[in-house]
């Protein structure tokens, strides 16, 4: 935990400079999720999305954060906007923690045969 505390404090740093670095931003996303600051990850996942409108992995990391916080529906949103723009980590996919609510929900299953012609594997 000591050590997200610090990038989160280096990733504030960085931006207090520098509002739209991208690469302190994303630290700070991935700190604030690890350290269950949910919403407050939200918040800087859109701002990338914003920044970086283009890129797959910010769009993912916004499903990520909305799936957190049990908002399934723009996780799906958000999930399927990163598929168009290129990602294609299936293996991440199905076991990112982060994603869980979006798995519980019946329409992750039509997503991963649409998209990979595959059903979640059974375990």
């Amino acid at each position: 935990m000591e050590s997200h505390e610090f990038d989160i404090g280096l990733a504030r740093a960085i931006l207090h400079g520098n509002p739209t670095h991208f690469e302190a931003l994303r630290m700070l996303g991935n700190a604030l999720t690890i350290t269950g600051r949910h919403d407050e990850a939200l918040q800087i996942d859109q701002r990338l999305v914003k920044l970086l409108p283009k890129d797959p992995m910010s769009h993912y990391n916004l499903a990520c954060s909305r799936s957190n916080l049990g908002q399934v529906d723009q996780a799906f949103g958000a999930l399927e906007k990163a598929f168009e723009l290129g990602f294609r980590d299936y293996k991440h996919l199905l076991r990112d923690r982060d994603l869980e609510n979006v798995r519980k929900d019946p329409r992750f299953q039509k997503l991963l045969e649409r998209r990979w012609g595959r059903r979640q594997p059974r375990r």
